[in-house]
């Protein structure tokens, strides 16, 4: 409704190899950090996307620190309204530069192949074999399923039944049902 970005938004879409990519669109807007930070924990790929007419704003700059003392190394840079603007002597120098329009859909499949090359064979699998650990984005309570949270899963493995620890708080918690992009799976 405000035209800007204050919580965060979750979907995905399925590459044309098969292989599913999970969005998380966080704010832009500095008074909303706190919310930027909370979603790029557990990510593989940033995607900063850059509005053409307004250029690199000084909260994209603090994403860019904030995202390289974070440790984030793969960047696509997404260039919106296809204009070109200058990284140089960031970690976004080499990345490359989709050209894309929202509003026509120019270069969105240029974008999406550059997505699938940079996650075909380049991204660090995760620790499948050590604790789980899965921040929490979201914690919110439905009506005959009692509390459902959402998070990435960044380590370890979680299956049905398991019990686990809520940190820093504590609390244990079991394991009712999982759900991966809408879909019920065991682990």
């Amino acid at each position: 409704k405000r035209g800007i970005t204050i919580d965060l938004g979750f979907t995905y879409f399925d590459l044309p190899s098969g292989d599913r990519a999970g969005i998380i669109d966080v704010p832009g807007h500095e008074r909303f950090i706190n919310n930027m930070v909370a979603g790029v924990v557990g990510m593989d790929l940033v995607l900063l996307v850059i509005a053409a007419d307004e250029g690199i704003m000084p909260q994209t700059r603090e994403h860019m620190d904030i995202l390289h003392l974070l440790g984030i190394e793969k960047s696509i840079i997404v260039l919106n309204k296809c204009d070109i603007v200058e990284l140089k002597g960031t970690f976004l120098e080499k990345a490359p530069v989709c050209k894309v329009s929202a509003a026509t859909g120019q270069g969105l499949e240029e974008l999406i192949q550059v997505i699938e090359h940079m996650t075909s064979d380049e991204v660090v699998a995760k620790d499948v074999n050590t604790i789980p650990r899965l921040p929490i984005d979201r914690a919110f309570t439905l009506s005959g399923f009692g509390t459902i949270i959402t998070g990435t899963l960044v380590s370890g493995t979680i299956r049905k039944e398991d019990t686990l620890e809520m940190y820093p708080i504590g609390k244990e918690c079991k394991i009712r049902s999982i759900q991966v992009h809408g879909q019920d799976k065991k682990e």
